[in-house]
């Protein structure tokens, strides 16, 4: 039996109508600086107020983004997991209303050359997160790297992050672009959503979105959805400093009330378009893909920074 048809075993005995599955969400930007990281963390923040059990999973290899926005130092981050026979709950760093985050660190880049029985392994202890999770945010690096393309083939539900300086738009296309020539990419089973951030009204977020779409749409057919704008505000910077998302620190904020607005329209009737597949789907779709590139490409290897700028 090989390696693919295992996962796929596994997959399907975990997928069964006694065992949930979490919803999982990737948040994505075409470049760094955009507020990718703190959209993650007030989103789960908002979540959290809804009665949902969230994680976040810090994707960005070699930036600690959580840890530092949380305030908190993990002890243990995937690697662990990987390599020194930690489980999935001991990985787990219990931030601000018990959001839970797990460092990546560079155990997923890792995980493409592990022998077929240790990934087995590792998969089988990344599904147990279904159990423990209602919704899991994969906080990606920014750019168009392998390592990112990688994670928004396997999610089903993408948030795009981008802003209105016209280099935010030029590589949150250029990110659209490249995903949609991706190999294992389908666009019939994956929702893209877009969140203009830092801007200064409503009206702005809505036309930097309308400037995207129309250009998505002409050029490589994909279907976008508006989430809405979030305001940069004087809170919004302040909360940064204080290493405390700005949903806890400063519940009145207009970016606050922004990201509530954005987490309600996530979590309201009919919002969920994709059926959660869980994370054993989504490392296997990953760790698959990979094995099935590096064959193609004569069994080379290439672990690409996600630390685009």
């Amino acid at each position: 039996m090989d390696q693919a048809q295992q996962l796929r075993n596994i997959i399907k005995n975990e997928n069964t109508p006694q065992r949930p599955l979490a919803r999982v969400i990737t948040v994505t930007s075409g470049k760094g600086g955009v507020g990718k990281s703190n959209v993650a963390i007030n989103l789960a923040i908002q979540f959290r107020k809804m009665g949902q059990r969230v994680i976040i999973l810090d994707a960005d290899f070699g930036l600690a983004n959580i840890e530092i926005m949380f305030g908190t130092v993990p002890k243990h981050n995937l690697s662990d997991l990987i390599y020194q026979g930690k489980n999935i709950k001991d990985v787990i760093t219990w931030g601000p209303m018990d959001v839970g985050f797990i460092s990546g660190g560079s155990g997923i880049s890792g995980m493409y050359n592990l022998s077929r029985d240790y990934l087995v392994y590792i998969i089988v202890n990344l599904a147990e997160l279904d159990a423990i999770a209602d919704t899991i945010i994969i906080d990606t690096g920014a750019g168009i790297s392998n390592a990112v393309m990688e994670f928004l083939v396997a999610s089903g539900e993408i948030i795009l992050v981008t802003t209105p300086e016209p280099t935010s738009i030029t590589d949150s296309y250029s990110l659209l672009k490249a995903l949609n020539q991706y190999p294992r990419f389908s666009k019939d089973n994956t929702v893209i959503k877009v969140v203009s951030n830092k801007v200064t009204t409503d009206e702005e977020g809505q036309q930097l979105f309308n400037k995207l779409n129309a250009v998505v749409a002409r050029y490589q057919k994909l279907p976008l959805t508006y989430l809405g704008a979030i305001p940069q505000d004087q809170y919004l910077a302040r909360s940064v400093m204080q290493q405390t998302p700005v949903s806890i620190q400063y519940p009145n904020a207009r970016s606050t009330k922004a990201f509530e607005s954005i987490a309600g329209a996530l979590s309201g009737k009919g919002a969920v378009e994709i059926k959660p597949r869980g994370m054993a789907a989504f490392f296997s779709h990953i760790i698959t893909g990979r094995k099935l590139s590096s064959t193609t490409a004569g069994g080379s290897n290439q672990t690409a920074s996600a630390n685009n700028t």
